[in-house]
């Protein structure tokens, strides 16, 4: 016997999500009608995944705290922060996934401009380090890396610190 098969809830009029890269300004990014087939729209949300981007690297950098400042506190600041690059790395990642290639190229792109900021901003910290004889150290915990400014005779425990 037969069962009759029950009929779908969509209407006509709703959009699919694409399963495949695409080319074009026909995009739904994170909400529904935004661009809105909008050549204007398409590039400003170019523009934000790609400052999105950057912003997720630029936040990866742990951020400075002051000495003598409570663990409490420097643990909450880093929390916060941590919170906030995290849902911008989601914004990002909902946006690449509406497989886009423009919002997959500039979301690349706004990493790769960000990684490089950071980095730079890091060897010319190390290069005045260097000129001032303090050698920077980097501590990492939970992938943010975090600078202190030790004096040359103090050693840091060696698995939890790269020179740079």
């Amino acid at each position: 016997m037969d069962m009759p098969m029950p009929m779908s809830n969509c209407s006509m009029n709703t959009m699919g999500m694409q399963m495949n890269f695409y080319w074009g300004k026909d995009v739904v990014i994170l909400f529904h009608g935004w661009p809105d087939n909008n050549l204007g729209m398409y590039i400003l949300s170019l523009a934000f995944v790609f400052l999105l981007a950057v912003a997720v690297e630029v936040l990866s950098v742990s951020p400075a705290v002051k000495p003598g400042s409570s663990p409490f506190a420097r643990g909450l600041t880093q929390a916060a922060v941590y919170a906030l690059r995290m849902a911008v790395a989601y914004l990002v990642m909902l946006s690449v996934m509406s497989y886009n290639l423009g919002i997959f190229i500039l979301a690349v792109a706004g990493h790769a401009l960000g990684f490089f900021f950071v980095k730079y901003r890091a060897l010319v910290l190390a290069a005045r380090a260097d000129a001032s004889n303090n050698a920077p150290k980097v501590r990492y915990y939970l992938d943010f890396p975090t600078i202190y400014w030790l004096p040359q005779q103090e050693e840091v425990p060696r698995a939890l610190t790269m020179v740079l």
